[in-house]
């Protein structure tokens, strides 16, 4: 019985909707940490207190889990909207159950699927749909730097897509810049007075990715308005698709049907509209490997790669990292005010050998970081690097890092910083369970995990 008690509560612990649990006085007695995280709230805020104590504008009438513990009814995805103590604003869809025992109600369950994330992409679709081209960085092949023969290639390749309206896709690791080469494509190309819409496949749930890219009709589910989809919005322009394995096997039946067709039917609707858009698609993993493990559909990816552009690994163009931080130094000089000249050579000489898993993404955040702690200086030393970026790991740092050449200060933030790495690895980046074994507060913990960039 223990036992299962435990499964069960392991279980509501770890599911992604938000689990509320009141009393038979309507005191909070269970609270998830999906709920911690709709809310804004941590447990200790919310145990024994009732609800009016916590939610701002939330009384017993209004309140779903209240109703059905005073009637001993079920609710049933009820949309709620509220705020919690420290004002934050918060959408939910709610279905309550009572719990009855000997024909009386003892407890009242919410399960909650937040929807506040839901809304905010919502909005920044409307703010698409109220742009003629929306929000643009405006990349060109100039911005793509870079001596070795494999970005030239690269680049040289993408510099003929640019002339063409046929399909691209980018493949390349995390951090390699596709979507710098997807924008130069576009704005150096036959399309580049119209429309650029990108959109992020993996950051997008499937069920709301369709009517973002096709549009919706109003009443075709739940909430929804007469919108336009981003492929009506990218009309003679270019979208792209980034990360495109992170879509599911059925929208990349239904994107096919689109490339192959030449029209979208917006969701709810039975009419169809013409759409004249080029796709430029990325993928973060090797293609091959994606359909074979089931991820990616054979036909949909043969139909994008009409022309297929490889963006090399930082690791495997080491010539250009000199070049690279010279470009990032007078960068983040104009946006610093500072005036760094270059890196220490035996920091340059670390850069070169470590393998930089992170690739051009990483490289810039290390220089950005390492131009914040500089103080007036023309050459940025080893003592403002990470230690991981200068090629050195756990086993090495005690030896290599000796006081000669860092302060005692320096030295123990570096220390600091490997523990609360290890222990968020240890706890799948969960900041609530890291900072209880590190046996800090929760604030603390994401000051110093904003402070050591992890």
């Amino acid at each position: 019985m223990l036992e299962t008690g435990a499964i069960l509560k392991s279980l509501i612990d770890n599911l992604e909707l938000g689990i509320h649990i009141v009393n038979k006085e309507g005191k909070t007695v269970y609270y998830n940490e999906a709920m911690e995280q709709i809310e804004g709230l941590k447990k200790s805020e919310v145990i024994g207190k009732r609800i009016d104590e916590y939610l701002q504008g939330v009384n017993e009438d209004s309140s779903t889990i209240m109703r059905c513990l005073k009637s001993g009814k079920k609710i049933k995805d009820v949309i709620q909207r509220y705020s919690s103590l420290y004002g934050k604003k918060i959408i939910t869809i709610n279905t309550t159950v009572p719990v009855v025992y000997k024909h009386k109600v003892i407890a009242s369950i919410e399960i909650a699927k937040n929807m506040t994330q839901i809304k905010e992409l919502n909005e920044k679709l409307c703010k698409l749909q109220s742009s003629e081209k929306g929000e643009k960085t405006n990349y060109h092949f100039n911005d793509i730097i870079g001596k070795s023969k494999s970005i030239r290639e690269a680049v040289s390749k993408a510099m003929r897509a640019s002339l063409s309206n046929s399909s691209v896709l980018i493949y390349g690791e995390t951090g390699c810049g596709k979507e710098v080469f997807a924008q130069s494509i576009h704005y150096n190309g036959i399309r580049s007075n119209k429309p650029f819409v990108p959109i992020n496949c993996a950051a997008i749930p499937s069920s709301l990715l369709e009517g973002m890219l096709f549009g919706t009709t109003k009443g075709s589910f739940t909430g929804s308005e007469n919108k336009k989809g981003l492929f009506e919005i990218a009309n003679r322009g270019t979208i792209l698709l980034d990360e495109i394995n992170s879509m599911d096997s059925y929208l990349q039946s239904k994107l096919l049907r689109v490339l192959q067709e030449g029209y979208i039917r917006p969701i709810g609707s039975n009419k169809t509209i013409d759409i004249d858009v080029r796709i430029i698609a990325t993928l973060n993993e090797n293609p091959k490997k994606l359909i074979k493990e089931g991820k990616l559909r054979k036909d949909f990816y043969y139909r994008l790669s009409v022309i297929k552009i490889n963006v090399p690994p930082l690791r495997k163009r080491k010539e250009d990292i000199e070049l690279l931080s010279q470009h990032f130094i007078k960068y983040y000089n104009k946006i610093l005010g500072k005036n760094v000249k270059s890196i220490q050579d035996k920091v340059m000489n670390k850069f070169l050998q470590y393998d930089w898993p992170g690739n051009v993404r990483e490289l810039r955040n290390v220089i950005e970081y390492a131009m914040n702690m500089s103080d007036g200086e023309k050459i940025l030393s080893r003592e403002y690097f990470d230690s991981k970026a200068i090629g050195q790991d756990e086993k090495s740092f005690a030896s290599e890092y000796d006081l000669n050449e860092v302060s005692l200060n320096e030295y123990l933030m570096s220390i600091e910083k490997k523990v609360i790495e290890r222990e968020l690895k240890k706890q799948n980046y969960n900041i609530t369970k890291a900072s209880k074994r590190l046996k800090i507060s929760r604030q603390s913990l994401q000051y110093k995990i904003k402070k050591y960039r992890l």
